[in-house]
């Protein structure tokens, strides 16, 4: 679904009344959290109509500039900006979010404050320059999704004059100039041959994604690997096809001894979550499967989120505990009535890896459907076989019998 949120605007200003620290964003918090009854749920966190702005600090040469927003049941949010001689630059981002808001975590077993801090990623900006940002950009850390969009930030702001000149993230910077298809305003041809329509043809099927290849560590030790193709079916609006890119898909996630998850994020607009459990944790043999996934499609332009889907009864890609699952085939994971996912060459081990390897694979029936049937067909032979001479049989014997004897 769609989600609200408001523009912030903050202009900070110094002792003399002049603007010192600028800004002007949208932002929004996607959260995982905890039940009281050990589920975990997924909520997103909009900023409100009504924001505050109490601590921030202009800052100097010798201490940091504070840009700090206070907002709805408790929740606030922090960016500190260290100068150079001839740049600035985000240092530390600071979320704290309050879970005895009961309207956005219903049912929280932890209850209170938490805080998350990330390390901003901000390139240097050369003073007296804005930076300027409006496609999306997130961050993601301790179950937290932090997303911004049209971002416009001055730290150190000299004379109180805001810069005219601006610096760009890298996602708003082209990577090549856009193609213009011909119009009737830049055709040159001058030409007045009565020309046939072109002939219409079929799009082109959306290929097959790349298999990427993906792992978490532990420490020192990898502790799990992931081989597969992704690609989202999104029929919300319109029916679409998105291949994730492994090239520029980055993994996250945890590990644990009964629950593992990893996270993909395509750096573009999508961030899809894969949980593990182990299923009779207490018994002899063990095996894994997969619980839950999550997906959240986010708009490029505006950072808004198209869609939200979780599934958390999945009972699939199940193995014995210390191997590993295949499937080369193709599979699909309904998420809900508008989001399928596809999985190609998939390869996944989440719990005990060993030496950096997968260990044996237990193959889905996709890919052992054919070893299966062969050992049937050549039994049902056989079988065929023994009784067609069992009849032989018999009925030579009948042949060399006497009246008595058939009797």
């Amino acid at each position: 679904g769609f989600f609200q949120s408001y523009a912030v605007e903050v202009d900070v200003k110094d002792a003399s009344n002049a603007t010192c620290l600028y800004a002007k964003w949208m932002m929004r918090f996607l959260i995982k959290y905890e039940t009281n009854s050990s589920d975990y749920k997924n909520t997103t966190l909009n900023l409100s109509s009504s924001v505050t702005h109490n601590g921030s600090v202009c800052g100097n040469d010798t201490q940091a500039a504070l840009l700090a927003v206070q907002f709805g049941e408790g929740h606030s949010w922090s960016i500190n900006f260290t100068k150079t001689n001839e740049t600035y630059q985000g240092d530390f981002i600071t979320f704290t979010y309050n879970t005895n808001d009961t309207a956005v975590f219903p049912d929280a077993k932890r209850k209170g404050p938490i805080t998350v801090v990330v390390k901003d990623i901000m390139r240097p900006v050369q003073l007296n320059n804005v930076f300027v940002c409006h496609n999306t950009d997130f961050f993601e850390a301790e179950n937290v999704t932090q997303i911004f969009w049209n971002v416009t930030v001055q730290a150190f702001v000299q004379n109180g004059t805001i810069g005219k000149k601006e610096s760009r993230c890298r996602a708003d910077t082209p990577t090549s100039a856009p193609t213009v298809p011909p119009t009737i305003a830049n055709v040159t041809t001058a030409s007045t041959t009565t020309l046939s329509p072109a002939p219409t043809t079929a799009p082109k099927p959306v290929e097959n994604p790349d298999t990427g290849n993906y792992s978490l560590k532990s420490g020192n030790k990898t502790c799990l690997l992931a081989t597969v193709g992704l690609q989202l079916n999104v029929s919300q609006d319109k029916p679409l096809l998105i291949n994730i890119n492994p090239k520029t898909t980055s993994a996250d996630g945890a590990c644990g001894n009964t629950t593992a998850t990893l996270k993909l994020n395509d750096g573009n607009s999508t961030l899809i979550g894969f949980t593990f459990v182990v299923k009779n944790a207490s018994a002899s043999v063990q095996k894994f499967y997969l619980k839950e996934v999550n997906v959240t499609l986010l708009n490029r332009l505006n950072g808004s989120v198209i869609s939200n889907a979780d599934n958390n009864n999945f009972s699939k890609w199940d193995a014995f505990l210390g191997s590993s699952y295949m499937c080369r085939k193709e599979q699909t994971l309904e998420i809900n009535e508008y989001l399928q996912i596809h999985t190609f060459n998939l390869w996944i081990q989440p719990f005990l890896v060993k030496a950096n390897k997968f260990s044996t694979a237990e193959e889905c029936f996709a890919d052992s459907d054919l070893n299966f049937l062969i050992p049937i067909a050549v039994g049902m032979v056989l079988g065929f076989l023994i009784i067609l001479v069992f009849v032989s049989y018999i009925i030579g014997r009948r042949k060399s019998r006497t009246g008595y004897q058939s009797v």
